[in-house]
């Protein structure tokens, strides 16, 4: 045999040899946190970006994409059905909380959660039953049944929620004081934040106000940064996992107030809590961070800035919702599936898949 045959011999049993190249297997995540704020669009989080004196932690997002926001009923959605399509994957009639388009209750991401074993909470600057966070929790036809929002909390193991709506609770016209069952079933209850940061309890129901929270520049501070740090601080004992979503809730009341003071002070409140998203999820590789809007609120248009006076020159074009699709961000863990345009469904389905569920 002639070398150059030997050759060529000894090149195709070498490559007929090889084994097929190992799969990379992924491992699925372990935490996401979920922020939403609330009627935050393109133009909100430009103008908190606009007039910050540093860079918003969210420009570190890796990974952005758009989402389609209209409910089943409605070309411009509410937060119920937005929320709602976010926590069960279904779109729904503006209203809907934690139900589909003919009222069917289904699982939330956040049950779902509880039922594998994960730590689940919220927190919101709005009251704990108002559409956003109810959609993650409850199951009712309409958003304003407030009183039966809040007897759904009963219904689960959640561990750690922090808001407002503490009269849901305690004034309510069933004369029922459900602090008292939330107690029986082993929560700490605190009424101020300084109780909620310095319990050791593993389930604590933190209702800091009759009805919603102060705005950020009305006293309220930093209290929904430093409530999601307690809140991870809870979560995270729990080495399953955990689901936490947190509502940045007055963002979008800005908008319906046309105000763009009140606006900015708020996404400038919000971009606090990514900070310690953020923060989090650089310390625990297993961590995934989405942020997100469930519509856009006022219409902003942004039309310049006078330097100054270092103030926004805007426009807004309406009072309430608008229909344009809003911007999602993520990073940390499988965010680099959450990039293109979807469904505002999609990101339900996109957190299950990253949970590998």
């Amino acid at each position: 045999m002639s070398m150059r045959v030997l050759f060529f011999a000894t090149v195709l049993c070498l490559l007929s040899c090889q084994k097929e190249p190992s799969k990379v297997v992924t491992q699925p995540v372990k935490n996401i946190i979920f922020l939403i704020g609330d009627g935050t669009g393109v133009a909100q989080m430009y103008a908190g970006m606009s007039l910050s004196p540093k860079p918003l932690a969210i420009e570190k997002s890796q990974y952005v994409g758009l989402i389609k926001t209209y409910s089943s009923d409605n070309y411009i959605t509410d937060s119920a059905a937005g929320a709602t399509a976010f926590s069960i994957g279904r779109k729904t009639y503006n209203g809907a909380i934690g139900v589909d388009s003919q009222k069917k209750p289904h699982k939330t991401i956040l049950e779902m959660a509880e039922e594998k074993g994960l730590a689940t909470g919220l927190v919101a600057s709005s009251v704990i039953t108002h559409a956003t966070p109810a959609s993650f929790i409850a199951h009712q036809p309409e958003r304003s049944m407030h009183e039966e929002i809040a007897a759904d909390f009963l219904k689960t193991d959640i561990d750690i929620f922090i808001g407002g709506g503490e009269q849901y609770f305690n004034q309510r016209k069933d004369s029922l004081n459900l602090l008292d069952s939330l107690q029986a079933k082993g929560y700490t209850v605190c009424s101020t934040l300084e109780q909620v940061k310095q319990s050791t309890s593993a389930k604590i129901a933190g209702l800091l106000a009759p009805k919603h929270l102060p705005a950020a520049h009305k006293g309220r501070g930093d209290l929904i940064a430093q409530a999601t740090k307690k809140a991870l601080n809870v979560l995270s004992q729990n080495e399953n996992g955990f689901f936490l979503m947190v509502e940045g809730s007055q963002i979008d009341w800005g908008g319906h107030a046309n105000d763009i003071e009140y606006i900015t002070e708020e996404v400038m409140d919000f971009n606090k809590v990514i900070e310690v998203a953020f923060s989090f999820a650089q310390n625990d590789p297993n961590t995934l961070v989405v942020i997100t809007a469930d519509h856009e609120t006022g219409g902003l248009t942004l039309l310049g800035k006078d330097a100054q006076s270092d103030t926004l020159k805007v426009n807004f074009s309406t009072g309430k919702h608008s229909g344009v699709m809003v911007p999602f961000y993520a990073f940390g863990k499988a965010a680099k599936d959450f990039s293109g345009i979807y469904e505002n469904t999609q990101i339900f389905d996109k957190m299950i898949g990253a949970y590998g569920w």
